[in-house]
């Protein structure tokens, strides 16, 4: 008997091939919906929790004011690409020690922020600029 694509042997094997290539292709998740997902699967104790929103107000601020032009923005942008990246470890509420201490790398954490960052700085560069206009005052 001749096997066709729309028998069950010939299904089962090109939904096998789906469920292994999956696995090679990244999964895309917001920062938010990661960070509830990891909420509602784990109870913190109250400094864990404290750790995790300024691991996510970071994140915030970081994705926020990438491409700001205002002085505070950007201020604020430069203070947390700072924290994210310097290794120092000297003090409890280090980018090292809050990954750490929710469980997350914090190595992968950075190398994927910065990953983030070029992506989106690529994007902006690539698009056109529109002439900026003076206004008469």
């Amino acid at each position: 008997m001749e096997m066709g694509p729309g028998t069950p042997s010939a299904r089962s094997d090109y939904a096998g091939e789906d469920k292994i290539s999956s696995l090679f292709q990244p999964d895309t998740v917001l920062s938010e919906q990661y960070f509830e997902n990891l909420r509602r699967k784990t109870y913190f104790e109250p400094e864990k929790r404290l750790m995790l929103a300024v691991l996510e107000d970071a994140i915030r601020c970081y994705q926020d004011n990438l491409h700001a032009r205002k002085s505070k923005r950007r201020r604020l942008f430069e203070e947390t690409e700072e924290w994210i990246v310097t290794g120092t470890d000297d003090y409890v509420f280090s980018f090292r020690h809050v990954c750490e201490a929710l469980g997350l790398s914090p190595e992968y954490l950075r190398q994927g922020m910065l990953r983030w960052k070029q992506r989106n700085q690529n994007a902006l560069a690539a698009m056109p600029q529109r002439p900026q206009s003076k206004l008469a005052v």
